[in-house]
């Protein structure tokens, strides 16, 4: 069942929304796009004739409730940019008469569903090595399936639209389907456009293909980046995980990130993108500075002979003219990862020189998908946002799904 397929006239629908959104300390929304990313499906409900249910998390409570995390500052925001006056649950998991007194086009919100350590489905207190930690988790299971069952006595419709969390098996997004029917659960339509944009990247390939995996550590993104050398025309590396390659190829790298436990990880790589006809790129020259602070000195220097007491903090300008042609002559584009501290002012022209060349990529034809916190901070940063093909709400979930993993919250809902 697809969500233009389903009339929710008359009926309830829960969906599973990702508002774990920024707040300031006053607890207001600094970026509301994970919010503005939800509308389209939460106002097809409403338009129908239906009645929304969202339910969410924000940050990490580890099971807790802790009131700095509460979805309730949230709800101003929520209300504004849907237009309905949203009403609040305070506790996720006993909110049966809030959800029954519910009318035709009204919303409400439920509390942070990480609250509970049943939403994650991980023991709590108990080390993994201990001996009684198996039957913990056996019990804990059993607490997440009867926490999902609650979920959903709520509603009539399950919709899953936060692919931020589609590589999640937790209650609200992997076990919830259980308790509905293959024509009562459905992808939302964010959901629908995050696999598509995935679908386009990894099996409708245009060529050339240029992957840009930014970031400090290599260990990180190694899964993706063994993948994607099956895959790709070129392979850009940059940001941190820079110097590690230059040290492993016997560089000096003054006092720049590194680690020294991957230089073997590193070699591979190479190894492997000689193997399969990859161009890999990695920064020859660097901006390196005398401390890490947007005020330090700066000086341009090979990425392989950074001085002592220097560090690499971005992209120097032989390697953004290295990177602009590998990416402007790309048919299909994939962003994640910055060049250098985008956060520091001084350090962001490598990360905007890469969104300038996909853009320009961009507009003459080329599909490009920018995912991952960092990469999407950057273009938004930047404001060129409207210039790219596709900008991915997930992080984590996209690279799983990139580097070829079933994504749990999405198989649950096609019942793989």
């Amino acid at each position: 069942m697809t969500i233009d397929q389903f009339n929710f006239a008359g009926k309830k629908a829960i969906v599973r929304v990702d508002f774990n959104v920024p707040i300031d300390e006053n607890g207001n929304v600094t970026d509301d796009t994970r919010i503005r990313g939800a509308l389209p499906t939460l106002k097809k409900i409403i338009a129908d004739g239906g009645s929304v249910i969202m339910m969410s998390h924000m940050g990490k409570p580890k099971g807790k409730v802790n009131p700095k995390l509460s979805l309730k500052q949230i709800v101003p925001a929520v209300s504004k940019a849907l237009g309905v006056v949203v009403k609040f649950a305070p506790d996720c998991a006993n909110a049966s008469n809030e959800a029954a007194e519910l009318k035709e086009g009204e919303a409400l919100l439920l509390e942070n569903l990480r609250f509970y350590p049943e939403e994650e489905g991980k023991p709590v207190g108990v080390d993994k090595d201990a001996p009684e930690y198996d039957e913990a988790k056996k019990v804990m299971k059993a607490s997440q399936k009867d926490f999902a069952k609650k979920l959903a006595s709520y509603a009539d419709a399950y919709v899953m639209d936060a692919f931020g969390t589609a590589h999640r098996k937790h209650a609200s997004t992997a076990v919830i389907d259980e308790f509905f029917d293959k024509d009562n659960r459905m992808l939302g339509y964010l959901m629908e456009k995050e696999v598509k944009a995935v679908d386009a990247i990894l099996d409708n390939i245009k060529r050339p293909f240029t992957a840009i995996m930014g970031g400090s550590k290599v260990s990180t993104k190694i899964g993706i980046i063994e993948n994607l050398l099956g895959k790709v025309d070129n392979l850009i590396l940059c940001g941190g995980m820079t110097y590690t390659f230059a040290k492993a190829q016997g560089g000096e790298i003054g006092n720049s990130i590194v680690e020294l436990d991957k230089l073997d990880v590193a070699l591979n790589v190479m190894k492997k993108a000689k193997e399969n006809g990859v161009n890999l790129i990695l920064g020859s020259d660097c901006i390196a500075a005398d401390g890490f602070s947007n005020d330090a000195k700066t000086q341009v220097v090979r990425s392989n002979a950074i001085p002592e007491g220097w560090q690499g903090l971005d992209a120097g300008p032989e390697t953004r003219k290295a990177f602009a042609e590998a990416i402007e002559g790309a048919k299909t584009i994939l962003w994640n990862g910055p060049a250098g501290v985008f956060e520091f002012d001084n350090f962001v022209g490598g990360s905007k020189a890469i969104a300038e060349s996909i853009a320009k990529a961009t507009a003459n034809g080329a599909f490009s998908l920018i995912g991952g916190g960092d990469s999407v901070a950057c273009i938004n940063k930047f404001g060129m946002a409207d210039k790219v093909s596709y900008i991915s709400t997930g992080g984590g979930a996209l690279l799983e799904a990139i580097e070829g993993k079933v994504l749990p919250g999405v198989a649950a809902i096609k019942g793989e």
